[in-house]
């Protein structure tokens, strides 16, 4: 019943957004790539390397829905991150803010169509990127919890000829990993150098976010055989401030002017919610050189470095009474590291009633305050380091035979540290810094493809591909320092008192967290390197049968050393039902084997709950920790896709496509809803110390399936006006994800909300771009459709918002052109977080207890404002 309610609903939507298309037909357009960049067929259309191994399809007449985004603009989105230029101009692509949410602050994991990061193929030249040394544990959207998928950060978009985007399943074609697609990034290979600067900043917070962008790219020919070319980016931005101080730090400055000064980050709020500053440079080289007139070899790489720096939650010095907008008076906890002094007088040695290990509770003591005395706010630091490396030959084996073997290495590494904090149960011997280890993904591939071409009657020739991959991945965890994670000689203190000369009273027992405020690094029972390989083959067939009909058939064996073997297929065809109109379709399975960091990632994280601090910790299925509250072995994700659209271009200058799609996931990985751990379990499992009684557990499961379906609308239009050129563009997606079984046990109901509800259904982009002469306008309206985060403010609807972009830009005697521009021209914010009882907001902030204003994970087009820049390209 569910089902058929679903795709009812499903063919209400395509029928409405068809009626849509027929009504405003002149105003769409598709991305244009660009021209110079990207081959084109006899007909001036680009052709698509994605979804296909036939060398002559285009995006109008391709089986599957594919974009293709031009180098004009990637280049001129007003970002450093490619995540927030696809976020700008993908509609089913999101990205949170992830404002103060751990390691995901520095490794953002995206979602296409509503699914997790890592369920989508990422290709340089099509070969496969590797995966971020991250497993998302603190995500901003549910989606991505667990998710391990390739950081688009480490791209610089001016290496880029075009990004063509494959938005359907091609697990059968490419591998694991792509069930909702593929992107996929084809390097420059233009001759010519390209220079180009950008600065910006926001217009809130007194202008702050300033962004400072050099990019640079040098192709070159070898001869006339070959060519290389280098690309690189250096960025600096700085951090934005978009939330008040918290009640306490107004309160303590209250009570102790004189210590004012000393609050962190001081006259500025206590902790930070916003952008986190940046600094770092992203870099790519791209060769190839014909050994013969029939065999080339190649080489292509990336490499990336760069450092982020997090404010954490602010650690308040004392206990203060804030009064809420209900009237509530609240009490704004102090740290516990700051709620008694630590003993250290150790028991006389050999008194009976002051036992070895005890302390005497007398004056000498020490307190945090006098390395803290307005409190601290520790700062989280994440270095990320990035090579990739491919090399390949590749050419024609016979008249109708060609081949394309290749090898990649990689590796990805995340190096975390903190400062400004403290390990409390060390107590007087505390470091203020720490290094927590780091975190490393290695990878090898190994492929071998082929294509034959097979006259057999039809109206085209068979296209025949076949190959086979070999892959390994190996995730390491290596050892912090000690005290990042240990349990220091003051963690429990049992205190005794002097009665009478020598003779001492037992009088009560008080403790300190242990590990690092804030983080805990990796202990060397977690630091340990797990591998992964697997070996597979494909075979697909495409052809058109008729001069109206093409077929495309693909399948794919997957073995792995850990999870056995899976066959998946595909089946998609293209019917030309009249020159101007198509209609497409696909039925296909996939197959996502979870990584080797998913099955084994361990951290431990400190949250705040209505000021409370509560750890975290996150331990693998193999754990006897995860395993003590019900955790068991994780199982690959299965999918089904299908896919409808048509292709409708009624005129040269107007194309419309319309896409359905339904997509069921069978086992969907994620972490489990959080257990309290009580004294009987840290009884039952010691090692729960770490944690501590009144903290969380949680720990990577299967445990839940999932139905999405939605539409993609693309549509272009381009035509001369006046003495210019118009191009026209609007693409819309809906999307709604289902959760349709789950384990109420491991996934609780709000966590259930949160993966039906966090990513907007609706999301649109209209786009108007006007050239003359050396004049360009380009104006962009984007649409956000309402959205909630159910676990984090229960029963609370975010509103749908517009925001604008614009940009002009003038070209001088061919070779600069100088731009300016804004995005989010309006400054349009996400509604702020409403007052409820678990969310109450306080009076004298009119915020939560820790200065939030805004949902941290910033909603789907962030929380920092408008955004004005302006940048100068130099071309020679």
């Amino acid at each position: 019943m569910i089902d058929q309610l679903f795709a009812r609903g499903l063919t209400k939507a395509l029928l409405a957004t068809t009626a849509l298309a027929a009504m405003t037909a002149p105003a769409f357009s598709q991305t244009p790539a660009a021209p110079e960049l990207a081959a084109e067929d006899d007909a001036g259309a680009t052709i698509v390397v994605l979804g296909t191994r036939r060398t002559d399809r285009s995006v109008t007449d391709s089986a599957s829905p594919i974009d293709v985004i031009g180098a004009q603009e990637l280049k001129t989105q007003p970002a450093a991150d490619m995540l927030e230029v696809l976020k700008n101009i993908v509609p089913s692509f999101n990205v949170p803010q992830n404002a103060i949410s751990d390691a995901s602050t520095f490794v953002r994991s995206p979602s296409i169509r509503g699914l997790a990061g890592d369920m989508t193929l990422v290709m340089i030249n099509g070969k496969r990127l590797n995966r971020s040394a991250l497993v998302q544990v603190a995500a901003g959207d549910p989606t991505n919890n667990l998710s391990q998928g390739a950081d688009l950060a480490v791209l610089p978009t001016i290496a880029f000829g075009n990004l063509q985007i494959l938005r359907e399943g091609a697990t059968a074609q490419y591998g694991t990993d792509a069930i909702a697609g593929v992107l996929n990034y084809t390097l420059r290979e233009d001759e010519g150098v390209e220079l180009s600067t950008r600065y910006g900043q926001f217009y809130d917070g007194g202008g702050d976010g300033k962004a400072r962008q050099i990019a640079g790219y040098a192709g070159f020919k070898l001869g006339d055989r070959g060519f290389i070319s280098f690309a690189g980016e250096y960025n600096k931005d700085d951090g934005t401030i978009r939330n008040a101080t918290r009640p306490n730090a107004v309160l303590f400055a209250q009570a102790h002017p004189e210590l004012a000064s000393q609050l962190p980050n001081y006259p500025k709020p206590v902790q930070i919610f916003g952008n986190s500053p940046s600094e770092g440079w992203k870099a790519t080289v791209n060769a190839s050189y014909d050994v013969t007139d029939a065999t080339k070899i190649y080489a292509f790489g990336n490499f990336a470095h760069s450092k982020i720096t997090q404010s954490f939650n602010y650690r308040p010095v004392e206990t203060f009474a804030a009064t809420d907008t209900a009237g509530v008076v609240r009490n704004q906890t102090r740290n516990s590291a700051f709620a008694h002094p630590i003993y250290l007088t150790p028991c006389p040695a050999g008194n009976a009633t002051c036992p070895a290990g005890g302390f005497v509770k007398d004056s000498n003591t020490y307190s945090f305050s006098s390395l803290y005395p307005a409190g601290f706010t520790p700062q989280f630091v994440g270095v990320k380091d990035q090579a990739f490396g491919v090399a390949g030959i590749k050419g024609d084996l016979l008249e109708n035979l060609t081949f394309d073997v290749s090898g990649s290495l990689s590796r990805n590494a995340l190096t975390l540290s903190m400062f400004d904090s403290i390990s409390p149960s060390y107590g007087p011997d505390s470091q203020t810094s720490f290094k927590f280890g780091s975190l490393i993904q290695k990878e090898t591939n190994l492929n071998a493809d082929f294509v034959y071409s097979l006259d057999a009657g039809l109206s085209s020739p068979v296209t025949i591909a076949f190959g086979a991959e070999y892959r390994k991945e190996t995730y390491t965890a290596t050892e912090g320092d000690p005290q990042s994670y240990g349990i220091g000689p003051y963690y429990s203190q049992a205190l005794y008192v002097e009665t009478a000369p020598g003779v001492f009273a037992p009088d009560s027992t008080v403790t300190m967290p242990v590990g690092a405020s804030g983080y805990g690094g990796t202990s060397p029972d977690a630091a340990a390197s797990y591998s992964q390989h697997n070996i597979a083959g494909y075979l697909s067939v495409e052809a058109d049968l008729t001069d109206t009909f093409s077929v495309g058939v693909a399948g794919r064996y997957e073995d792995y050393n850990t999870f056995g073997g899976t066959t998946v297929g595909k089946v998609n065809a293209l019917w030309k039902v009249a020159p101007t109109f198509s209609v497409r379709g696909t039925v296909g399975t996939g197959y996502h084997a979870p990584s080797p960091g998913q099955s084994n990632v361990q951290i431990l994280t400190t949250a705040f709950t209505n000021g409370l601090q509560v750890q975290t910790g996150t331990y693998p299925v193999s754990n006897p920790i995860a395993q003590y509250y019900g955790a068991t072995a994780l199982k690959p994700e299965k999918s089904t896709n299908y896919g409808l659209g048509f292709v409708f271009t009624p005129m040269p200058s107007l194309t419309v496509t319309l896409d359905g799609y339904w997509i069921k996931i069978k086992d969907r990985i994620g972490t489990s809803q959080t257990y309290n751990v009580t004294a009987a379990d840290i009884a039952a499992q010691p090692a729960l110390l770490a944690v501590g009684e009144g903290g969380d557990v949680q720990y990577p499961t299967s445990a839940y399936d999932s139905r999405t379906a939605g539409i993609d609308l693309v549509g272009t239009y381009r035509s001369n006006l006046g003495d210019g050129k118009l191009n026209l563009t609007l693409a819309y997606n809906y999307n709604e994800t289902k959760v349709t079984k789950f384990d109420t046990a491991i996934i609780s109901a709000s966590q259930k909300k949160d993966i039906e509800g966090t990513i907007p259904k609706h999301r649109a982009t209209f786009t108007a771009n006007y050239a003359i002469g050396d004049f360009t306008i380009t104006g962009r309206e984007n649409f956000y459709g309402s959205f909630g985060l159910e676990d984090a403010f229960p029963g609370q609807t975010f509103g749908s918002k517009f925001t604008t972009d614009i940009e002009v830009s003038y070209t001088i005697a061919e070779h600069y052109t100088l731009a300016v521009g804004a995005t989010n021209l309006f400054n349009t914010y996400p509604d702020k977080i409403k007052a409820t009882d678990a969310n109450p907001i306080y009076v004298l902030t009119n915020s939560l207890s820790n200065g939030q204003v805004y949902p941290n994970s910033g909603g789907p087009f962030g929380a920092n404002g408008g955004f004005w820049y302006a940048r100068l390209r130099v071309k020679i």
